[in-house]
């Protein structure tokens, strides 16, 4: 049953981010207000159903950012993006440049300000990320995952240089972002768990470090607080 309603779940996710989307289309091309009116109304529907219907609650902890911020995300599934999104006044995502293909999320992608990058060329996409982000004419919360992509609770990726030198290049406050999502949403497969998924912004990390020891400090940051958050949600990792 709860497989079957996890299905329903994802279905008619799908359903409501084309009827959001068309609904705010020619709006969204005249203003970006619009593009992100659009963007809060779909994920906020998204936390909603998910407690409706699979019994998976959503809640957001710690002081959320409002001004030009760099966020440094912990990235455990798509839930984590739209909790993200649900609540940050203009998020923009480094996102990968194959999602400007997907309908509707490429769209308003661009239409919010997010950097596509291309993950297959490296130093030349670092180079080019680093570009745009200063060329962006979009002002907000810019959001970046530093391990680069989806993580499975309890595997061990390395984090990335991208968002140290972003944190370099910007010179702004850097606002960590743990997270237990995974636990209920997982990076593959229909399930989705009942709980409480939780995002938490953390203490801020003021400019001014070098970049090694921002991308140590980050990291440092982040798992602990990942960790707490999955293990007070039940999850324990696997015995070796």
């Amino acid at each position: 049953m709860r497989w079957i309603l996890s299905l329903v779940f994802i279905i008619q996710m799908y359903v409501a981010l084309a009827v959001v989307s068309f609904g705010f289309a020619i709006p969204a091309l005249i203003t970006r207000r619009a593009a992100f009116a659009a963007i809060h109304t779909y994920c906020r529907y998204v936390r909603w159903s998910a407690a409706v219907l699979v019994g998976l609650r959503s809640e957001v902890r710690g002081e959320v950012p409002q001004g030009e911020v760099l966020i440094a995300s912990k990235h455990q599934s798509f839930f984590d993006i739209l909790i993200l999104a649900s609540v940050l006044p203009r998020p923009k995502f480094i996102m990968k440049r194959e999602l400007l293909y997907t309908p509707f999320i490429g769209f308003y992608g661009l239409r919010t300000g997010c950097i596509p990058v291309n993950r297959g060329k490296r130093g030349a996409a670092i180079v080019k990320m680093k570009q745009d982000v200063m060329a962006s004419p979009v002002k907000g919360q810019l959001i970046i995952f530093p391990q680069g992509t989806r993580v499975a609770p309890g595997a061990d990726l390395p984090y990335k240089v991208g968002a140290g030198l972003l944190y370099d290049q910007l010179e702004q406050v850097c606002v960590p972002v743990a997270t237990n999502v995974g636990v209920f949403w997982p990076r593959h497969g229909v399930l989705r768990k009942p709980g409480l998924a939780v995002i938490e912004f953390l203490p801020v990390i003021e400019p001014g470090l070098k970049v090694k020891a921002f991308m140590g400090r980050v990291e440092a940051v982040i798992e602990p607080a990942s960790d707490a958050l999955m293990a007070e949600a039940g999850w324990k990792p696997a015995e070796t």
